[in-house]
């Protein structure tokens, strides 16, 4: 006979293994494949930083890590596939200060929200940009531009990834800092905008390490300034801008997220395996002008609140809209 106490028995039991599944999946993580979304096309800053740590969590996890590719609309589609996944770990996202920072103050439709609808998990690797004028233009310095850009205004051009973008948003800052004014030429990637600046079609740009580091070195670009806060221990000869415009500071980020219903235990070893895998790629990452961002869930967490409020104040300062 089926009494009461079996069916409460029953049904406490079956409520308790409910409640300790997630905590049995947690600790069994990861017993399939990951894929690590990255909201931007191969080559770029993102991929080759997300490329880089996929191989080295694979050998720590025991467990393949595929990089999967979702470009399009300033990285809004990926991301918000990501923020969409199952919060099992399985799927885990490459972030950026694009897509989690700049994005916020762009888009009053963002179909995300980079806090709510994610759970950091560690940091991955940062770079500041590097300020590059065409040699044409006679401009060897931060000081020359200033007094250029102030001498003609509006007649010095810079080009950058799109309306919005890092490359933007830089030179937005720079304006806003050294009082200047300077004329944006948006492309529709930094790929294009870079040759347009090797072509002398543009006059300057707030490009990437990996991407204008080697053009300056064989003297195709000038390199005026670093966009850390300091010069960098690999390019002591160049020096920051914000010797020359005080308070300028710009550096773009990458950090792995989840959705935010993620158990914190696989959080926990995701972040572990990421610091674990960083020093193995310091050298690789210092030859493409990128630094470890040994970061965990709360300090990214506290990086990204700064983040967020920064460049807000710089694209409603610019009136700058995506949408």
């Amino acid at each position: 006979m089926i009494t009461r106490r079996h069916v409460l028995s029953a049904t406490t039991g079956a409520a308790l293994l409910s409640a300790l599944s997630p905590l049995a999946s947690a600790q069994s993580w990861p017993s399939r494949p990951i894929r690590m979304i990255v909201a931007f096309a191969p080559g770029g800053f993102t991929d080759i930083a997300a490329r880089l740590l996929a191989e080295r969590l694979a050998i720590t996890l025991g467990q393949p890590v595929t990089v999967d590719n979702r470009a399009g609309a300033a990285g809004i589609i990926g991301t918000e596939a990501a923020a969409r996944s199952a919060p099992d770990g399985y799927t885990i996202l490459m972030g950026t200060i694009s897509t989690h920072a700049m994005n916020v103050g762009l888009y009053r439709s963002l179909t995300y929200d980079p806090v709510a609808d994610f759970a950091p998990a560690s940091g991955v690797a940062t770079s500041p940009n590097l300020l590059v004028a065409h040699p044409s233009k006679g401009i060897l310095d931060v000081t020359t531009l200033i007094a250029r850009a102030k001498a003609q205004p509006g007649m010095l051009t810079y080009g950058s990834g799109g309306n919005g973008t890092s490359s933007h948003l830089a030179g937005e800052l720079f304006k806003s800092l050294a009082g200047v004014d300077l004329l944006h030429v948006p492309f529709r990637s930094t790929a294009p905008a870079a040759t347009a600046l090797l072509a002398g079609q543009v006059d300057l740009m707030f490009d990437t390490l990996p991407s204008s580091l080697p053009h300056a070195r064989e003297g195709r670009l000038v390199p005026l300034g670093v966009t850390s806060a300091q010069r960098l221990p690999s390019l002591p000869a160049v020096p920051a801008v914000a010797e020359t415009a005080a308070g300028f500071e710009m550096g773009v980020w990458t950090a792995l997220f989840v959705p935010a219903a993620t158990p914190p235990a696989i959080i926990e070893r995701l972040d572990s395996a990421t610091r674990e895998a960083l020093p193995h790629l310091a050298g690789r990452f210092a030859e493409l002008g990128l630094e470890p961002f040994a970061a965990g869930p709360n300090d990214v967490a506290a990086h990204l609140r700064g983040e967020i409020a920064k460049w807000t104040g710089v694209i409603r300062t610019a009136r700058i809209t995506a949408d």
